[in-house]
């Protein structure tokens, strides 16, 4: 695990920085930080019917609290060491072929190989939330138990295969897109060296947020006028606002802003239904930033109805408001529940995965 280089001081040309610039740079890494470090419990249980002869049936069952950013190709080794070292019998176990291995989840849904954990885990908890109630569990936070087959992969649907290479290809390929998303072209990460381009990976492999940072911050948009230096902590008199500071676009503007892309990469996910993807600009019409409400409106406005206006003032209520309307729905990004007035900017530069999407996926309120 690397460690948190964010309170580090450098004198130049962070130096020149004012302490409203320091506090919106550390605000963007702090946050990039915490999405860095998000974990989900995962609980993976061989089928009981591909047992090999022999197994110790009482320690079946394996615990991994995973990184989200991580992919399950990258947790096999582990995976497999457990269970041949303390589950399999071994000779029963020189037949398996780990290229045979895949995953579905305990209700029977196949788990795509190519897709980030913290993702893999979101998705089963938004499709948990169309179910009767009584198959909820009364927690928040559960492990997602996953099945492990150990032969007849159905590879017409897995995509690719459970390789770490296969693994890392797609991985690219998913940064290469977000690239051209954000700016219409995909100079930025073709432009980077091939020791760079394989260092991100590294970074997922080692889950070392200060090496793939290193790299990604080439690419990725920075809602500070700097990102290449590490800025000191904020000191306790700054001044904070209602949303981040690290979305703040009134400092000065840089044609890498979060707020100048062309346009945030943000795929949307429904319960048990299509994945959603559209261009959305970080600002709207009337060039304020467009917000979390403002896409799942225009994209699922049965789900998150529009605001109406709100009545005309009057003795009795000179300032009156909207009324309220209810959402049948809610946000998880990065397993946050998302206030709806988050700005997508903010999401793109912050709480975008290590591919370099963010990945909006809705739950239904019961």
């Amino acid at each position: 695990m690397s460690t948190y280089g964010t309170t580090r001081h450098h004198h130049s040309p962070a130096a020149n920085l004012t302490n409203r610039d320091r506090v919106t740079d550390y605000h963007t890494t702090l946050f990039r930080r915490l999405t860095w470090d998000g974990t989900v419990p995962l609980e993976i249980r061989v089928d009981p019917k591909e047992l090999p002869a022999n197994s110790d049936r009482n320690l079946e069952c394996y615990f991994v609290q995973a990184p989200r950013v991580s992919y399950l190709p990258l947790l096999m080794p582990e995976i497999r060491r457990f269970f041949m070292d303390l589950v399999f019998d071994e000779t029963a176990a020189k037949d398996l072929k780990d290229e045979e291995w895949w995953f579905e989840t305990a209700e029977g849904t196949l788990v795509k190989w190519h897709w980030p954990i913290g993702l893999i885990y979101d998705n089963h908890t938004i499709s948990a939330s169309v179910k009767p109630s009584s198959s909820r569990s009364s927690t928040n936070v559960i492990p997602l138990r996953l099945i492990l087959h150990l032969a007849s992969p159905p590879n017409e649907k897995l995509l690719l295969s459970p390789s770490p290479d296969a693994c890392k290809q797609a991985f690219m390929g998913q940064l290469k897109e977000a690239d051209f998303i954000r700016w219409g072209s995909t100079k930025r990460m073709t432009g980077l060296r091939q020791q760079d381009q394989d260092g991100l990976w590294e970074g997922i492999k080692e889950h070392n947020f200060d090496d793939y940072w290193r790299v990604a911050s080439k690419v990725t948009p920075t809602t500070a006028p700097t990102r290449a230096q590490s800025p000191i902590p904020p000191s306790s008199s700054a001044s904070m606002v209602n949303r981040p500071p690290s979305a703040d676009p009134g400092g000065p503007s840089e044609r890498d802003g979060a707020y100048n892309v062309r346009s945030v990469p943000v795929r949307l996910y429904l319960p048990d239904g299509p994945v959603i993807q559209d261009l959305v600009p970080p600002m709207v019409d009337d060039n304020t930033p467009r917000t979390l409400s403002h896409y799942l409106t225009d994209h699922i406005p049965l789900l998150f109805p529009a605001s109406p206006p709100a009545p005309p003032p009057s003795r009795t209520n000179p300032h009156p408001r909207p009324p309220p309307v209810p959402k049948p729905a809610y946000a998880l990004v990065q397993g946050i529940m998302m206030p709806l007035e988050t700005e997508m900017a903010w999401l793109g530069g912050c709480l975008a995965g290590a591919d370099g999407w963010v990945n909006v996926c809705i739950g239904i309120n019961p």
